[in-house]
Formats: structure tokens, sequence, C-alpha cells
């Protein structure tokens, strides 16, 4: 059993969004909203509902409107406060008070491997969690927490699975795995983005995960893998002949933001479950002809 606590995030997040420009043009597609809140903003409160006290965003050109929508904003909040707006106020607040952030910027897009790589000297020699903003789960216990229960009975690295089958498991990082207890799996092998009918499974790697830190030297010393990045599956790879990998098939609705429909059907749940929201929302969506 793990006695090191996982108190850490990385969250990459200096993509440049071209799957949704133009609307990416000049703002950070991590800024964009589900509802009313940026989709940054719904990963980070996951990590704080998980346990996480430390974020390190891993931004680049262009990214400042992420530092801003974490930091204090006195005008607005001065205004909110003489307006007698005391629940936005309270709102806003709440933001700046998320997590303890840091930022490094990834000066070169070289693949997540890379951007995990920037973190190292904020991370230090403790276990880390690294969260990928594309992916969001809704779930009544926050993944990451799912993925740290694991993590303490093992001590070993951890990702989380999803099942993904047909021609859509090439778009991912793939595990061959022993099933082990009911939803994880002790990892054999990995592949990224391998063919349909080159897959060793159907389970494929989505965007979370538990590191220890040894995967630091080796992703310093991981060539460029696929699409001439450095795949952080190629270092896992690596790391598996010297120290077990778990992975668990996380309980919950997991959308893929980092696409257009992804994204609508995220909007469109997200409201729906909105108390404020909800009820007007789904009566309109009824008198639509669909």
């Amino acid at each position: 059993m793990s006695k090191k606590k996982v108190k850490t995030g990385v969250f990459p997040a200096a993509g440049l969004g071209t799957r949704f420009l133009p609307a990416t043009k000049a703002q950070p597609k991590e800024m964009l909203p589900l509802v009313d809140k940026p989709m940054i903003q719904y990963v980070l409160e996951e990590a704080r509902d998980s346990g996480i006290e430390h974020a390190i965003i891993i931004t680049g050109r262009g990214k400042y409107a992420i530092e801003d929508h974490f930091d204090l904003s006195y005008e607005l909040e001065r205004n909110l406060e003489e307006k007698g707006k005391v629940e936005l106020l309270e709102t806003v607040r709440s933001i700046s008070r998320l997590l303890t952030i840091s930022y490094v910027r990834q000066r070169q897009a070289l693949g997540l491997g890379h951007a995990i790589l920037c973190a190292k000297h904020l991370v230090g020699n403790e276990p880390f969690a690294v969260f990928l903003g594309d992916d969001m789960v809704d779930s009544e216990i926050p993944c990451m927490r799912q993925l740290m229960s694991v993590y303490e009975k093992t001590g070993s690295s951890t990702v989380a699975l999803q099942r993904v089958p047909g021609a859509d498991i090439s778009a991912y990082g793939v595990i061959s795995g022993t099933c082990i207890s009911e939803r994880v799996h002790q990892v054999n092998d990995l592949v990224e983005k391998p063919a349909p009918e080159e897959a060793p499974s159907d389970l494929a790697i989505i965007g979370r995960y538990i590191l220890n830190p040894e995967i630091f030297e080796i992703l310093e010393n991981t060539g460029r893998g696929a699409g001439g990045e450095i795949q952080l599956t190629d270092a896992l790879k690596t790391l598996l002949k010297s120290q077990e990998i778990y992975g668990l098939e996380f309980e919950g609705t997991r959308y893929d933001t980092g696409n257009k429909l992804g994204f609508l059907r995220a909007t469109v749940e997200f409201a729906l479950k909105r108390s404020d929201l909800g009820e007007e929302f789904r009566r309109y969506l009824k008198t639509l002809e669909l």
C-alpha cells in the first residue's frame, strides 16, 4: 500500500485548439464554456474534489486568459460587491481559491510526454496526477479519486481506461492486460494509436493518470514517436519493464470535448442537469422537430 499521497496535478493546456477554429484563434480552447463555466475549471474542480492541493498548468503562447481566470479580479469583485450581487461575487471569488496554481510554458508543441516533462522541476520526487482537459468525466465519485483508490493499494502508476470499440481505437493509447479484480487490470503492454486490426484490446487510456516520478527520467530519454511527438504511452511502455502499471475502468460518463460533437453533447447534458436551467431547457428541446 502506498504511503505517499498524491497532492499535485499536472494539466497540459498548451495545444493550439485547431479543431475549434475560428473560435480558438484568439482564446484558449480550454476556456471554451460548457454552459457558463470554462472546460478547464471543471477539470480543476475534479482535482480539488479528489484531494489535489497543487495544480501545475502547462501553457503556451496566447494562453493568458487561463491565468487571468484563476486570478483575483479586483475591479469585477468590487463592482459586484457595490451592486449587492452577493451570490455572483462568491462564485467569482471561489474560482481564485480552487487550488494553489503554478504555470509553466511549453515552448514547443512536442506532445503530451514533453508537456508532462515541463513540470518535472515543480513536481519533484513525488507521485503526481495528470488531467487532460479534453476528457470531461461526470461521475458520482470523481474519476481521479477512483484512480487514487487503486494507487493507494498498489503504489504503482495507474491509468484510466474505457472500452472503445471499432475504428475509434486508433485514436488512443491501448493496453493489453490481466483483469485482477472488478474493473482493475494489471497492464502487460501498451500501444500508441494502433490500427484497429492490430489493437491488443478495446481498453483505451483516457485522460487521467497517476504517475510515479521515475517517469521523468524515462521521458527525458524517450524519442519522438507517433506524430513526431514524445508520447507518454511510449514512456509508460518503458516504465513497465521496471514497475507494475495498473488500469481502472472508471465509473462515470466521459465526454470527449476535444471534438465538436463531444463538446455539444457535454454542453447539452450538463445544461440538462442544472437546477436553474434543466427543466426549461428540456421543454425547449422537446419543441424542436428532430
